[in-house]
């Protein structure tokens, strides 16, 4: 069951109860030999902080709503996902992922539901980096379609995400002439002052260790949000020729 497998072995902890443990009870036998009985006789006690297994699925869960948005279920989405699972997790437990997640597609997902859950139980910035890999997905056909936009809109909203928040990281994968201060979540109408505070803010905000509890594997993958911080504030001192 590689990397999968040792997660749901260490407990999926709060993601067992609720919306998401509904729809997991419905695919998890089809991926891993016990069925749900290996969820059931896992540790999976409230621990009061998301494990990698409650991580994961969560993600795979909000995967299957964006993918369905649109009405239709590419092959570069699909792509997409296994990419990051192996960069991220290897090639075995890409392989897990991805079959679990065709499973959830056949599922109906209650976003709201889902996304309440995720608030009461998950940090802030673990919550963002989930943001931010959903706009990834979104965008793995080369475009961002609105009926996807909209969804996402509705799991930030639900997940708690502040409106500033949202739309930096919808800036990361949708251009505009504002993007690069968008970002940093301040108004190009900003100081150099206030451009070099706001750019301290957002990266202690981003900052991979904010989700180093999740383990190595989650760390590498928040790198991509942070990367895009400094992209941006290198954009705007390079435009002003602040030093």
């Amino acid at each position: 069951m590689a990397k999968f497998g040792k997660w749901l072995g260490g407990g999926l902890g709060w993601a067992v109860g609720g919306p998401i443990g509904g729809i997991l009870g419905f695919v998890i036998g089809s991926v891993f030999d016990g069925g749900t009985e290996s969820i059931n006789n896992s540790k999976t006690g409230h621990s009061g902080q998301t494990t990698a297994g409650g991580y994961i699925m969560s993600l795979l869960v909000l995967t299957a709503a964006v993918m369905k948005a649109d009405g239709k279920v590419l092959r570069s989405e699909l792509d997409y996902v296994k990419k990051f699972l192996v960069h991220n997790f290897g090639e075995e437990a890409a392989t897990e992922g991805v079959r679990m997640l065709r499973d959830l597609l056949e599922q109906t997902i209650p976003v709201d539901a889902v996304a309440a859950q995720i608030k009461a139980n998950m940090n802030y910035s673990a919550r963002l980096q989930l943001l931010h890999f959903l706009f990834g997905i979104a965008q793995a056909d080369g475009q961002i379609d609105t009926a996807e936009k909209n969804i996402i809109g509705v799991i930030s909203r639900g997940m708690g995400i502040n409106a500033p928040d949202l739309d930096s990281i919808q800036a990361m994968f949708i251009p505009n002439t504002d993007g690069d201060y968008q970002i940093l979540e301040i108004e190009r109408a900003a100081t150099n002052d206030e451009i070099k505070k706001a750019y301290r803010r957002m990266a202690m905000k981003y900052h991979p260790d904010k989700v180093s509890h999740l383990g190595d594997d989650f760390q590498k993958a928040a790198h991509e949000k942070f990367q895009s911080v400094n992209k941006a504030y290198e954009n705007i001192k390079k435009e002003r020729g602040i030093v």
